[in-house]
């Protein structure tokens, strides 16, 4: 399922895009904005593959909020100008839509969109080295980089991407938290947080929802998810760590 979200301050245009989302099975409305600052808000806290976004809107307009995004999703530009198409593709966004958009047209953009999602897909599957008792590689900026486990303090998904953080460095890499979780050896690391991943050799404290982890000599808080909470406390009680 591809997750999408409309960012554009003209009602009818909205209402467009979403009845063709409708008609395609692959594609799921998570959220419709009509400004960047409320889009902003879901990025920080949901995860979305697809952006149809406007250029010509209030206060930001859509070249200025995506190149704002550190890691933007698959865009698709959906405007009455044609004037941003060249800026447009410079920010790699897959395709530029002139409204009215007719289904047909919305249609080639989707396949598009599916076709970039399936080689992105093979090239994470790419074969890499499994872990052993004390290390992994994941592949990183065109290299397969070494990550030794007792280096890492925790784990941060990203939309596509998962953050490896570590007490002087980070290392982003182009997978699902599920692909790098099931790679790990769950004695040594576990999912507190649909986002968050620990190394339980870090862990410090638990304080109700948070877990305290020592990062670069300073206290940091993650969240713990209502879904790992027992799962992590049995743990714990049960000392086997």
């Amino acid at each position: 399922m591809i997750r999408c979200m409309i960012l554009d301050d003209e009602p009818l245009a909205i209402e467009v895009l979403e009845t063709y989302i409708e008609r395609i099975p692959e594609l799921s409305i998570v959220t419709k904005c009509t400004h960047a600052l409320e889009a902003n808000e879901v990025f920080r806290n949901q995860q979305i593959d697809l952006l149809f976004l406007d250029i010509q809107m209030p206060k930001i307009t859509g070249i200025e909020f995506l190149k704002s995004l550190e890691f933007p999703p698959f865009v698709v530009i959906v405007s009455a100008y044609p004037d941003y198409a060249a800026e447009g593709f410079d920010l790699n966004v897959i395709d530029y839509l002139l409204k009215p958009v007719s289904f047909e047209r919305f249609m080639k953009a989707v396949n598009k969109v599916s076709d970039r999602i399936k080689s992105k897909k093979a090239e994470v599957s790419e074969i890499i080295p499994e872990h052993s008792d004390d290390f992994i590689f994941v592949k990183a900026d065109k290299r397969l980089v070494k990550i030794n486990f007792e280096d890492i303090i925790y784990i941060e998904g990203l939309k596509d991407y998962v953050i490896v953080r570590m007490d002087n460095s980070r290392i982003i890499t182009l997978q699902t938290m599920k692909s790098l979780e099931d790679r790990l050896p769950s004695a040594r690391f576990r999912r507190i947080h649909r986002s968050f991943i620990v190394n339980l050799k870090r862990l410090t404290a638990i304080s109700g929802n948070q877990l305290e982890v020592m990062e670069s000599g300073k206290v940091k808080f993650l969240p713990i998810g209502k879904n790992y909470k027992d799962d992590l406390l049995n743990l714990i009680q049960g000392s086997k760590l």
